[in-house]
């Protein structure tokens, strides 16, 4: 096997992967598909008596956000995190700003709002009971006041309503210190004649990304004993939607930065969830007995906020969970866990991945000199090698056996000048994946301004090189570093070797510019060690 083909064959394979995971992002695990089912019509009653196909449609009036404003009361609920207005008529969230996250990069963005526009009409943090949509029925009051909470105190609302013969009553309490939302529900048949009836709790918000946006999209998934699954696929979600039944630790709503899920308290439900008008919604619904003046209790958690795994951890029913990097899943977390180290003393994300890039080049030193030295002593063989060629023309299989037996004559291995290159792939995805996945990088800055001037530049690190700096002078430090390498054998091999470092700059310039910024340090450093290498090797 001749070195500069095995090489050859790793930088090509490493293209392939780059370009496929561009080109190509992976797909979710698919949910099982979705059951044909009745649909139960809005503010009419189900007899549940009468077993049946579970709907896996939810009620919609379309006149939610009128109702609210014409009966309800807003309600503000302020903490160091998040700002949110609950509306009265039946304990709607109308608004969930988080106050740490900004929409854009621009000084005079808004906060993110989990909620967003339009969102409203599908009732986030509606209650439905038998298929009655409470909030558009009945009549609510409420006890207590606005709540301005600080520290780790804790705050409640509660939402009381008469629906159809329901006493309903709606206990919320907010956290100061986390996205957490805890519901206790309490529910008296006081005149309905229905005895078994299901209810369900149910959030809803717009788009969380671009609806053309493969790398980061809104997607609906749910944890369970399986594991997790998503599904981002629009069409299904609009047509079909998904339907789960069973042990579901929590569904939810999410992107890879934010997320809006709901933890129930019951050990089986039917998780529910669809895309309506470019509103996303999800339920979580069991089945309760409703015996006459019998108060029966119900519990939810809710999530609103950053996918922050620390945060998330402290919500019951492993909801940090949704934190997942697919196949490099255990290199992205420990990278992420390094970077937020080296952030805490340096305050600036580029700064950390920078360092963190010298610490993985300080691990891999011991097999890039082996590498070096491998490529060397593989140049030196090289005319023996040509004479072998020579001496067996198209006899392959003799050509091999004295190659090997060369190879082992000089103890050179031919494959350790790509060992390097083959172990670092998986750092260079996980990284990659942690760049795309990890909220604290979002709107991370670097360089906010070209220096000396007043143009924007990196100052977010998940998202592209606007100046495409960056990736050409990472282009240009990787051919810097072929030149520098020891060249050998075919020709042909070596004119495509000079033409990877275009095809990786093209590949780089819409890749996260904290990724290139790894990728270019790595080069400089790997330039850095040739050259200390090379200087040994003449003396």
């Amino acid at each position: 096997m001749d070195n500069k083909r095995v090489i050859l064959a790793v930088a090509l394979s490493f293209a392939v992967l780059l370009g496929w995971q561009m080109l190509f992002p992976p797909q979710p695990q698919q949910p099982a598909p979705a059951q044909q089912e009745q649909t139960a019509q809005p503010n009419q009653a189900v007899d549940s008596n009468v077993s049946g196909p579970i709907s896996n449609q939810l009620p919609d009036p379309a006149s939610t956000s009128a109702i609210v404003s014409a009966k309800g009361t807003k309600l503000t609920v302020e903490t160091p995190l998040y700002a949110a207005v609950i509306n009265s008529q039946g304990g709607l969230l109308e608004s969930f700003k988080l106050k740490k996250f900004k929409a854009t990069i621009d000084a005079d963005s808004p906060d993110v709002d989990m909620v967003g526009m339009n969102a409203l009409d599908k009732a986030p943090m509606g209650l439905i009971l038998n298929g009655i949509a409470t909030w558009a029925s009945g009549v609510w009051g409420y006890e207590g006041k606005d709540l301005s909470l600080d520290g780790d105190r804790l705050g409640t609302l509660i939402f009381r309503g008469d629906v159809e013969g329901f006493r309903i009553e709606r206990r919320l309490t907010f956290h100061a210190d986390n996205y957490l939302i805890d519901e206790d529900v309490r529910i008296i048949n006081q005149s309905n004649p229905s005895g078994m009836g299901r209810v369900a709790f149910t959030t809803a918000t717009k788009s969380l990304t671009a609806a053309d946006d493969r790398y980061n999209p809104t997607r609906i998934s749910w944890y369970n004993a399986e594991g997790l699954v998503e599904e981002n696929d629009r069409d299904t979600l609009s047509e079909t939607g998904v339907t789960e039944s069973g042990a579901i630790n929590w569904a939810a709503i999410d992107s890879n930065y934010f997320i809006l899920a709901l933890v129930p308290g019951a050990d089986s439900v039917t998780m529910k969830g669809k895309l309506q008008d470019d509103i996303f919604r999800v339920a979580a619904e069991q089945d309760v007995s409703f015996d006459k003046d019998i108060e029966r209790k119900l519990s939810c958690s809710y999530y609103f906020g950053p996918m922050d795994a620390p945060l998330m951890a402290k919500v019951p029913g492993s909801l940090d969970k949704a934190v997942d990097f697919g196949w490099f899943d255990i290199i992205a977390k420990p990278l992420v866990v390094a970077l937020e180290w080296f952030h805490q003393y340096t305050h600036n994300y580029g700064i950390a991945i920078i360092l963190l890039t010298i610490v993985i080049k300080i691990l891999f030193w011991p097999l890039s000199h082996k590498s070096y030295k491998s490529m060397e002593q593989m140049k030196r063989l090289q005319p023996m090698m040509a004479k072998l060629r020579e001496k067996h023309g198209d006899d392959r299989e003799a050509l091999n056996k004295e190659m090997m037996q060369l190879y082992k004559t000089y103890n050179v291995n031919p494959a350790g000048g790509c060992l390097p290159m083959l172990l670092q792939i998986p750092v260079f995805f996980g990284l990659y994946k942690a760049l795309m996945g990890t909220v604290a990088l979002r709107h991370a800055d670097f360089v906010h301004f070209l220096p000396f001037t007043d143009i924007v530049w990196l100052a977010d690190l998940s998202a592209k090189d606007p100046l495409y700096i960056t990736p050409i002078v990472m282009g240009a430090t990787m051919f810097l570093q072929q030149k520098m390498t020891p060249s050998a054998g075919d020709p042909t091999q070596q004119k495509i070797m000079m033409f990877l470092p275009l095809v990786f700059t093209f590949m780089f310039l819409n890749f996260p510019s904290g990724l290139v910024v790894y990728w270019m340090v790595n080069n400089v450093l790997s330039i850095a060690q040739q050259w200390m290498m090379m200087r040994n090797v003449k003396n």
